[in-house]
């Protein structure tokens, strides 16, 4: 399932408020055949992008039927519109990512906080050039991916500037032991991935805790995740997910989102502590 933009799910929330108690039928009458319910239904949900007539219109319906809508709302959801679709660095690489990274990057892009929880790998936003293009090919399951891993590295790498920008991403991330403790042909891979983990680790919106290997059974067990928050609208959070079989799940609903975070505390609880995790990334790479 791919993922509406976080602005499209902003303008649909505030269409919903907007609509009140009035139904998607009486609406869709009182625009006089302007707006069918499935339309309206589309813009609230987010499943479909705006258009600034339309919400201009709409805008002034619900003004009509008694809503406060001052020059400020109308402004403010009016370039929320035009902002809705504007294209992101990432769509330079069409054709080389899915719609669904696509969407995930958008999000990242968005999002004033992450919370991940890695078994397997180190997550991509901590990721070095190298460590990157040999989890990818590692983990191609097609010949196309295959052809595309220079790119697929340079988006992975072009994705991390949410880290360095002017407000950037608050960063927590979990990773298990076992992650840091991959084998490469080269281990300089994993000699500058330990290390570049280290350095990241020191700025003060990343924090990085170890779950050791020997920990008891855990939630996390059950598979990767990430947390992308948006400040005050936890209505907006999502959680994404990967498998093999598809690029990514998206879970955005409230209570769904929920049990995420209540994994996301666990984990956090059960890990090390940030500063006992990066005497442990010092170890491991030590050991190498």
């Amino acid at each position: 399932m791919s993922a509406p933009t976080v602005r499209r799910r902003r303008l649909g929330g505030r269409l919903r408020e907007l609509r009140g108690s009035l139904t998607l039928d009486d609406v869709a009458e009182r625009s006089g055949g302007k707006f069918g319910t499935h339309k309206l239904s589309r813009l609230e949900t987010a499943k479909v992008a705006a258009k600034q007539q339309d919400i201009d219109e709409l805008l002034s319906l619900y003004a009509e039927l008694g809503r406060e809508i001052d020059d400020e709302l109308r402004a403010a959801l009016l370039a929320l519109t035009k902002e809705s679709v504007q294209r992101g660095w990432w769509h330079s690489y069409r054709g080389v990512i899915s719609p669904a990274y696509e969407d995930l990057i958008s999000l990242e892009a968005e999002a004033t906080c992450a919370k991940c929880w890695q078994l397997g790998a180190i997550p991509g936003l901590l990721q070095t050039s190298e460590y990157a293009r040999e989890i990818i090919k590692a983990t191609a399951m097609s010949d196309d991916i295959q052809a595309k891993v220079d790119a697929l590295v340079e988006v992975r790498l072009a994705r991390q500037a949410v880290l360095t920008r002017e407000n950037p991403l608050k960063l927590w991330v979990v990773i298990a032991e076992g992650a840091l403790r991959t084998r490469t042909a080269d281990l300089s891979v994993m000699d500058e991935q330990l290390s570049r983990l280290l350095a990241m680790g020191k700025r003060p919106n990343i924090d990085i805790q170890v779950l050791r290997s020997d920990a008891p059974l855990h939630v996390g067990q059950v598979g990767s995740f990430s947390i992308l928050g948006f400040d005050d609208h936890n209505d907006l959070d999502v959680v994404h997910t990967e498998m093999l079989t598809a690029a990514a799940t998206y879970v955005e609903q409230r209570q769904e989102v929920a049990m995420y975070r209540d994994a996301a505390q666990r984990l956090a609880a059960v890990a090390e502590s940030v500063e006992r995790s990066a005497e442990m990334i010092t170890e491991i790479r030590k050991a190498l």
